[in-house]
């Protein structure tokens, strides 16, 4: 019997599908993911299953969508009896660790969300997910100076750097000490914003240079905004960048590797900015499979909840690689998460690599795209006569 690999998921925030260097984007310089593509399988069709933080952690690591898995508010956490992918890799032998941004806990509304306010939250065990070792933080969105508390820290210790660096580099050291096979998740809160915090010593690109997305709106402050941000935004990927090589250099070759983004950012596309949207630029994400086999590219959609059935072939000595592609994803935004920026209605949707149709809460059609023909997004469907049909079918691929 083959020895079962260690296993590593790198889960980035914010960082959507088209800005990596592999994928074409000349604003972004990531020579450590373009190095990692180049081995890895690139799932180019590969969402999120809900495009807002703790529904979509709660997807992956449960393996079932929100809100099944227990999240339905942005404030929820996660239930202490809910099933996790580290308790299924902890019953097939492996240890498992988590280091850095859980975001699965119970958070106070009142206070404000960036921050030592919500940085300090104190997870408690029973909230940990069921991983043997852990070490993070609730969220707080401090891309520097993080807190950090777990199993060997039982109250938050501040430590100085660059959040991607410091959570990387604790990450390796630990993993250095474990024969394996284990399983470990290492969850970094860059590129999210604010995207004015220092990136490590990285500038971003000059703003008036860069390339917008050609939904982008331009001439006006919706682009204007977009170009400050971005500039930001592209600064926190190179970092960051640099933070995943590090680590990747100090875990054995033999290790399986996914890197991926719990969801995207719109930065101006259609005039819409952060999360929640049902659009490619807040949905589609990077997913890059190390394992083994040729690399190449997986163009069928995949969705982020079958990063754990994936897992498990692989511990459990199948290839695994592209379990969960297929015709056709579900994406959805269980709840209106009330912070601006963000989308103001509930929606569920379906995908496929051809079509996107997303409805409304009332099961009414809000959007529909023609990928092929329209990847930006830019004619609506949904009120077209003629996709009558069309759309029955794909709200049957909804409600199944």
């Amino acid at each position: 019997m083959p020895t079962p690999p260690n296993i590593l998921w790198i889960l980035t925030t914010q960082w959507r599908a088209q800005a990596c260097g592999y994928a074409g984007d000349p604003n972004a310089r990531t020579p450590r993911l373009d190095a990692l593509a180049a081995q890895s399988v690139d799932f180019s069709q590969a969402v999120t299953p809900h495009p807002f933080g703790p529904f979509a952690r709660a997807a992956i690591m449960t393996g079932v969508p929100s809100p099944r898995n227990g999240i339905r508010d942005y404030f929820d956490p996660l239930p202490p009896g809910a099933r996790t992918v580290a308790h299924a890799m902890r019953e097939r032998g492996y240890s498992t660790a988590f280091f850095g941004k859980w975001h699965l806990y119970k958070r106070d509304a009142s206070t404000a969300l960036t921050g030592e306010g919500h940085a300090r939250i104190v997870v408690p065990p029973e909230y940990r997910g069921g991983f043997g070792f852990w070490e993070g933080f609730e969220s707080g969105f401090l891309l520097n100076n993080p807190w950090m508390h777990g199993t060997r820290l039982p109250l938050p210790v501040r430590f100085d750097g660059y959040q991607s660096d410091v959570v990387c580099a604790r990450a390796a050291g630990f993993l250095g000490t474990l024969a394996g096979p284990w399983f470990t998740v290492v969850s970094l809160e860059a590129p999210h914003p604010p995207y004015d915090a220092p990136a490590a010593g990285v500038r971003g690109p000059d703003p008036g240079a860069l390339e917008l997305r050609g939904n982008v709106p331009l001439g006006g402050a919706c682009a204007s905004r977009a170009r400050r941000e971005l500039a930001g935004y592209y600064a926190h990927i190179e970092a960051t960048d640099r933070s995943i090589g590090s680590l990747l250099d100090r875990v054995p070759a033999s290790t399986r590797v996914v890197v991926t983004s719990v969801h995207g950012d719109m930065h101006g596309s259609h005039g819409l900015f952060r999360k929640g949207w049902p659009h490619e630029e807040s949905v589609r994400v990077p997913l890059l499979v190390r394992a083994t086999g040729a690399p190449g590219r997986e163009d069928r959609p995949f969705s982020l909840v079958g990063l754990q059935g994936m897992a498990l072939a692989w511990a459990d000595g199948s290839a695994g690689r592209q379990a969960g592609a297929g015709g056709a994803v579900r994406i959805s935004m269980p709840s209106v998460v009330a912070l601006p920026d963000q989308c103001e209605r509930t929606w569920t949707g379906v995908r496929s690599a051809a079509r996107k149709l997303v409805l409304n809460a009332d099961g009414s059609p809000w959007l529909l795209f023609d990928l092929e023909a329209d990847p930006l997004e830019t004619r609506n469907l949904a009120g077209d006569a003629s996709r009558a049909a069309e759309i029955s079918g794909l709200k049957s691929e909804v409600s199944s």
